[in-house]
């Protein structure tokens, strides 16, 4: 089971209280969990990434035991501590400001 970790706020409109978990068939990607997220919870559709190009949107990031993938191809196969659920997948949304 891949393990998803949100944001406060993505969890409110989402309405769960903790992680996400998801049996992914074949490759876990970010795309394949971001897939699945959206469709699970249809409400998130936009808040990651843009739904017509597909882009994460500028204020969002991606971590994979621990490290900022953000800038990595969405489609390529993540760790498989990932996969596994032995390290979560994070989406975390950047601060800004000054």
């Amino acid at each position: 089971m891949t393990l998803v970790v949100l944001p406060a706020h993505l969890r409110s409109l989402a309405r769960v209280t903790d992680e996400v978990r998801f049996e992914i068939a074949g490759t876990v990607t970010v795309s394949a969990i971001l897939d699945l997220l959206e469709e699970r919870y249809p409400v998130l559709r936009g808040t990651i990434r843009d739904q017509s190009s597909l882009k994460r949107r500028p204020l969002v990031r991606f971590f994979a035991c621990g490290e900022d993938i953000s800038h990595e191809p969405t489609d390529s196969a993540l760790p498989q501590a990932i996969a596994t659920g032995a390290e979560p997948f994070v989406i975390i949304g950047a601060m800004a400001g000054g």
